[in-house]
């Protein structure tokens, strides 16, 4: 704001950045020392000013965490506080925003830096944090999983009849679009009566707009500060309504009910449907265009406890590089109360691969999903001037036909005056000379990772080209919907192939065609390209993402606005659309985990992950180990323990039940006081004599991590427990798949469980000495009978 104000003569504006910043140099004209003396003067100057204006504090939406909620906590309780730390002549600003005091307690409000400190050392407060904005994670899919994990499954037959376990599900998203089918109630009984929430209306949406299927509907105003300086306050629309398209479509991956014939444009034709036609959905709207603030996500997961989900799915997040403690975590200090509540919370673990370390939401009281395709592509043909026929992964409805071409270019071919070669190469806005793109077919790469394929498409189109055949160098991605534009997307041995062309020809032409569906791709399923990886940077002895489900061009519910955007090719959508993300692959666990929950209602949260994990499968379509997008075998950290099977989960045989304590112990280990963990659990619990990051991998978890094992240091041991809820008199006999170097011993080898013995405890030895360094994988397998249970391990040998 104020470097705009001010005029520096030794200042310039990069005219061909993206970014809005000013650089400060010594021009060529600067040479006499008179001259670089002023400059540094108004460079000194400059700052001084900035110094100054930064002491002046304003007020920003902090989250004030006070742990464990030990009933209701009256709100002028905190609003006493407050007035402890604000000035009384801005007595104004004494107010809360968001007041948490069911699952947990606290509140959030408009605070000074100096303010939010003063806080954070008060007795009963657990940590104070600024609200950070989150970003939204963004059918055959379902039949897909049961016939990988089955193949003589009949499609539904293991959907739970209506006379199941009532499961609610909470959707913390971007709110519901109540009309679509696959929120229609038919054949479903009565609201469960132990459901407390509510359907709050708005302007466009009336507590008719609920139902049995939609039981419940909320919406939050939301409040965040802007860039640090100035406070903005941004307010949701007053109603659950979905004006965003990405809460109306998880949801009905959720649990949709369903719907014949549903596709997108006619792509991807069938019966679209979610984990069961019967489960309840109650939709929780935090997100806005804008994003979704912390304190309201929060807000939204103590609500919805209060109300009576069962499970929580949140397809939101931060970026890996941001993420902030777990103490400090709005979605992390939810799930956790909620987890004490008996409430399952599912999340997406993030779109940032293919790099390491890029999960998020990897508290390990969270369910993280990593995402992955199904048996089913969309490709888009190129037809070149010569007659040869290219391949490419696209969803566009072009009208173009094989029977005119038009002139093809390469991006740099047609660049604008003085617009770099790398800049043009890539379809980068403003690099293009729109008198040459007029007319062609341009070919570019997918350079600059900041310029999405969104804005790619944009600036041709803005350009008046008939075409964008992009060049993708990691060869692996989600097909992009294109809309009516012409699109396609090739990797780079094709797309070399098709520059070769142009180089090679005077006239170089081409046709991009509209796309088609091609069932029964394989290999069926691969690890998403851009589904985050692991380890979490926050803590490598838990193995984070925990399973991984389908993503890629899923078929969802959309809003009548989505509609209208995606029609200008004439053609309706039909209400549905293919939508890709981890914030797809979480609600297929999520509806996955109700499922289970359904047959098994008195199953704890970590019981019915559990089930999930141990029996997950690692294999594809054609029987082989699942790969990831470059045709590497996939490792758990890209992959988890692999992709859900939901119908074998409903009888895993046997469990790991991980306890409060277990995360309790998990927080110490991690570094959290005492103090700190007795205010979150309200508990006298006392931290180990003995807390350090490695005895993580000893928390009860379906998984095993270990962050460093030594070759010095001979074996380690790894404690486990697991709780029978198979046959009461049966022997299972443990399998070691160790990776080349690597001994692993299990101890004992068979463990017995009778009519009074449902809880059997047992040792895992790794021993790294002869192991290759790096990360090793493997497998611990209980068998008996019609069981497999199913435990992975990553160790990183030092």
């Amino acid at each position: 704001m104020l470097s705009s104000q001010l005029k520096f003569p030794c200042a310039k504006k990069l005219s061909h950045s993206p970014y809005k910043y000013t650089e400060f140099i010594l021009a060529k004209s600067t040479t006499n020392t008179i001259t670089i003396m002023s400059c540094l003067l108004q460079l000194l100057s400059f700052f001084l000013i900035i110094s100054s204006a930064a002491s002046i504090q304003t007020p920003k939406h902090y989250v004030v965490y006070m742990g464990s909620s030990a009933g209701e906590t009256a709100e002028s309780d905190h609003l006493q506080l407050l007035s402890t730390v604000i000035p009384r002549e801005e007595r104004e600003r004494i107010s809360i925003t968001n007041h948490y005091n069911h699952a947990l307690r606290g509140f959030s409000a408009m605070l000074t830096d100096d303010e939010a400190s003063e806080l954070s050392g008060r007795n009963g407060v657990v940590s104070v944090f600024p609200d950070s904005i989150l970003q939204l994670h963004t059918t055959r899919s379902w039949d897909f999983l049961d016939d990988n994990s089955n193949p003589k499954l009949n499609h539904g037959s293991y959907l739970p009849h209506k006379s199941t376990y009532d499961v609610i599900i909470g959707m913390i998203d971007t709110g519901i679009w109540a009309e679509s089918p696959s929120f229609k109630d038919e054949g479903m009984g009565e609201i469960p009566k132990r459901w407390k929430g509510v359907c709050m209306e708005g302007p466009d949406f009336k507590k008719s707009d609920c139902n049995r299927k939609l039981i419940g509907a909320r919406y939050y105003n939301v409040m965040h500060a802007s860039n640090g300086n100035n406070t903005t306050q941004m307010r949701v629309d007053k109603s659950p309504r979905d004006t965003v398209g990405h809460g109306t479509h998880t949801a009905s991956i959720a649990a949709g009910a369903i719907v014949a014939n549903a596709s997108y444009h006619g792509l991807a034709q069938g019966t679209a449907r979610g984990g069961s036609p019967f489960f309840r959905i109650a939709a929780y709207k935090v997100c806005s265009e804008d994003g979704c603030p912390g304190s309201t996500i929060l807000k939204a997961i103590d609500d919805a406890v209060k109300d009576g989900v069962d499970i929580i799915s949140i397809s939101i997040g931060t970026s890996a590089f941001l993420q902030p403690n777990f103490l400090k975590d709005p979605i992390a200090i939810g799930a956790f109360h909620a987890e004490q509540m008996g409430v399952m919370v599912a999340c997406s673990g993030g779109n940032e691969g293919p790099d390491p370390f890029t999960v998020t939401n990897a508290a390990p009281w969270i369910f993280t999903v990593a995402a992955s395709n199904i048996d089913r592509g969309f490709h888009s043909k190129v037809l070149l001037g010569n007659g040869r026929i290219f391949q490419g992964s696209a969803i566009n409805f072009s009208n173009l036909t094989r029977t005119e071409t038009y002139p093809l270019a390469y991006g740099k071919d047609i660049a604008a005056k003085y617009s770099p070669i790398p800049e043009a190469r890539s379809c980068y806005p403003g690099s293009l000379d729109p008198e040459k793109v007029k007319g062609k077919i341009i070919v570019c790469f997918d350079g600059f990772p900041v310029v999405s394929r969104t804005i790619k498409k944009l600036v041709a189109e803005d350009a008046k080209a008939k075409g964008l055949i992009l060049i993708n160098e990691n060869d692996e991605s989600a097909p992009f919907d294109s809309g009516p534009f012409p699109f396609t997307e090739v990797g780079t041995t094709i797309g070399y192939k098709i520059l070769k062309y142009i180089n090679s020809n005077k006239n170089p032409s081409a046709i991009i065609l509209p796309t088609v569906e091609i069932p029964g791709i394989k290999p069926a399923p691969v690890v998403a390209y851009f589904s985050s990886r692991g380890p979490s940077v926050l803590t490598e002895n838990i193995l984070k993402p925990d399973i991984m489900a389908p993503g890629v061009a899923i078929l969802g519910a959309i809003t009548p606005k989505d509609e209208e955007e995606s029609a200008s090719d004439g053609v309706k959508p039909g209400g549905y659309a293919l939508e890709s993300g981890t914030s797809m692959a979480c609600p297929h666990v999520t509806g996955a985990s109700a499922l289970v929950k359904s047959v098994h209602p008195k199953w704890t949260s970590s019981m019915i992950r559990s089930a999930l994990m141990t029996t997950a499968t690692v294999y594809d379509n054609m029987r082989k180990p699942v790969t990831n997008g470059s045709a590497s075998f996939a490792t758990p950290h890209e992959m988890g323990v692999g992709e859900i099977s939901p119908v074998k989960a409903l009888n895993p045989g046997l469990v790991f039940e991980t306890t409060t304590e277990d995360y309790l112990r998990f927080l110490c280990y991690n570094g959290s006081p005492e103090k700190t963990i007795r205010s979150m659990s309200k508990t006298k619990f006392k931290c180990p004599t003995k807390s350090s990051d490695d005895l993580i991998s000893n928390i009860n978890y379906p998984s095993i991590s270990i962050s460093k094992l030594e070759k010095s240091i001979g074996f380690l041991t790894i404690k486990r427990s697991v709780t029978n809820v198979g046959h009461p008199n049966v022997t299972y006999t443990s399998t070691v798949q160790a990776p080349m170097g690597m001994k692993v011993k299990v101890i004992p080898k068979k463990i017995t469980f009778l009519e009074n013995v449902k809880r059997v405890s047992f040792k895992v030895l790794f021993d790294g000495s002869e192991a290759s360094s790096g990360y090793n994988f493997g497998s611990i397998t209980w068998s008996a009978a019609q069981y497999s249970v199913r435990t992975v391990f990553a160790v990183n040998v030092e």
